[in-house]
């Protein structure tokens, strides 16, 4: 009767165990991806901006940059102005030919200036939403 007893509440203990496993699991993938609504909670989108190239053609592009949470983006918010500043200054080392190329090494180097002047939290990528060429 003891040994039923004790199995029975193992199992009972497990059971309970594995529901509030469950129920406190979020809806990530299981591969670790964060779904497409927590990045969008988690990004900005910068205004079009308009800048030189350094073979003098002007560029028209604008980004969404992603961070890893609520607290970084609050933080990427206000620091604006560090990031419009960052931005620019890549974009005045690129001339036409770069963007026709490959836009990935901009955005990577976009993340990794940005997170150099974040204190707390942190850009884990950077999309180009448009660009115009001019």
């Amino acid at each position: 009767m003891k040994t039923t007893l004790i199995i029975l509440s193992v199992l009972t203990v497990l059971g309970v165990g594995a529901i509030i496993l469950v129920l406190n699991m979020n809806d990530t993938k299981a591969d670790g991806e964060r779904s497409i609504d927590d990045i969008r909670n988690a990004s900005l989108e910068t205004e079009e901006m308009t800048t030189d190239l350094k073979d003098g053609g002007f560029v028209r592009i604008s980004f969404r940059i992603v961070t890893d949470g609520k607290d970084s983006l609050k933080e990427l918010e206000k620091r604006d102005f560090q990031m419009k500043n960052v931005i620019l200054k890549q974009l005045a080392r690129m001339n036409e030919e770069d963007f026709k190329a490959d836009l990935t090494t901009l955005e990577d180097s976009i993340s990794s200036k940005l997170n150099e002047v974040m204190e707390k939290g942190k850009v884990t990528k950077v999309y180009t939403i448009s660009k115009v060429l001019q």
